[in-house]
């Protein structure tokens, strides 16, 4: 798998559960969310501009994609929905299309602009990595098949000594979208 045929396969819509421990105040949290995964072209103005805060050029821009996402959380009593999206621009290294860097609009740890480091394994794993100011994030994310994908996130102190927040997330593929 490179990073093509995941973005492929990631596309379309999605059915999250996932259960997240967040270790520094001793919580464990229940997420549902229903996830959109859209496809982008390199010549979106939302891509270009993504590829110009870093100072990249838009032309190596592989399958960007815009995530949408919205969802309950059980952390507090009141459980108002959430929502959120982000656009994603991988960038493959020319020499290996099994790893490059992931701009993202909007980061997983932090809600700001961040570049993550990829790398696809053998077994097909995709595997995230992204330095923030406050935290560094581990995601991996692989497919049991075309339908059903699993993914796993740390949420690490900045040094990447210590666990902050532990997630497991099941997905599974909205075939019918009106259902």
């Amino acid at each position: 798998m490179d990073i093509t045929k995941f973005v492929e396969l990631s596309l379309g819509s999605w059915r999250s559960q996932r259960s997240a421990h967040h270790l520094a105040f001793r919580h464990f949290e229940e997420v549902t969310s229903n996830i959109d995964i859209i496809a982008l072209k390199e010549s979106d103005k939302e891509v270009i501009d993504l590829c110009q805060l870093y100072k990249i050029d838009p032309a190596l821009a592989a399958h960007p994609f815009r995530m949408s996402w919205e969802g309950e959380t059980d952390w507090d009593e009141k459980e108002e929905p959430f929502e959120g999206t982000t656009i994603l621009v991988p960038i493959p290294d020319p020499d290996n299309p099994k790893v490059g860097r992931l701009l993202r609009d909007m980061g997983y740890a932090e809600t700001i602009p961040s570049v993550g480091q990829y790398q696809i394994t053998e077994d097909g794993t995709f595997v995230l990595t992204t330095a923030y100011d406050r935290a560094m994030a581990e995601e991996k994310i692989w497919f049991i098949n075309p339908n059903f994908r699993l993914r796993v996130s740390l949420i690490k102190t900045s040094q990447g000594s210590g666990v902050v927040t532990a997630s497991f997330s099941s997905e599974t593929r909205v075939l019918d979208p009106k259902s």
